[in-house]
């Protein structure tokens, strides 16, 4: 059940029988040669859907601007400062706590966006304390990056072992040309992807990994995969969003 797609009346009628909501977020920025700039966010979307659809779950809009400062270098990316996601998902928060939602569970496709998200769950629970709001002490936020899943790390290391890298990395690559066959990208990858360094600013970034890629080499990615990837994490999180709902 998507919220875009749902009625007030339908979405009053699901809060009679569950409090939680399943909120996919992801980037818009460079994934390397091959990977669509829309990557982390279409993975987060695809994942909450087959969520939402094993659980029952309500799916919210996904937010498909995070936190990609350092990728800024690369044409194409789009960011959201830590400051403005912060805000921007304590609006949602307070706005979906005040219909009766009280479960937050975010499907996450970005390792950006977890530092600020865990700073703008500690942000909502303030701003719905001063606000007073009935049902604000029942008010939880889950955080699960579904690339972080254990069954999903298990895939991706035997299939891949030390080529699936942390970024532009052929499970993510495999799971978005699973959902859009059509638009499989190809391209040499001339350049040895680079590994192990700190990140800072944009064009630092750019300079220590040239072709967008960290350490991954996403030419071993097929669709095939990526439907395994989709399963994968599809059954790992519908698990742990069931937990997260019985959890009191």
């Amino acid at each position: 059940m998507l919220l875009h797609l749902s009625t007030w009346q339908d979405v009053e009628t699901y809060l009679k029988t569950s409090p939680g909501i399943l909120l996919p977020i992801g980037s818009t920025e460079q994934h390397g040669p091959t990977g669509l700039i829309g990557t982390d966010a279409i993975c987060a979307e695809v994942i909450a859907k087959g969520v939402g659809e094993a659980t029952g779950a309500l799916v919210a809009p996904t937010l498909n601007v995070g936190m990609a400062l350092h990728h800024m270098a690369f044409p194409g990316s789009m960011s959201l400062r830590p400051s403005t996601l912060i805000l921007v998902i304590r609006d949602y928060l307070v706005s979906l706590t005040r219909a009766g939602f009280s479960k937050f569970f975010f499907i996450n496709g970005h390792g950006g966006n977890v530092a600020t998200l865990k700073a703008a769950f500690a942000e909502t629970y303030a701003a719905l304390a001063d606000l007073q709001m009935p049902g604000c002490d029942r008010v939880q936020c889950r955080l699960n990056n579904w690339y972080m899943n254990r069954d999903v790390i298990k895939l991706a290391q035997e299939l891949y072992g030390d080529r699936e890298g942390s970024h532009a990395t052929p499970s993510e690559v495999a799971l978005t040309q699973f959902v859009y066959p059509e638009a499989i990208k190809t391209a040499p990858l001339t350049l040895e992807p680079g590994q192990g360094h700190a990140i800072y600013g944009a064009e630092d970034f750019r300079r220590r990994y040239p072709d967008g890629r960290m350490g991954s080499d996403p030419s071993l990615a097929t669709p095939e995969q990526g439907q395994r990837f989709y399963e994968t994490a599809v059954a790992a999180i519908q698990t742990d969003y069931v937990k997260f709902l019985a959890d009191s």
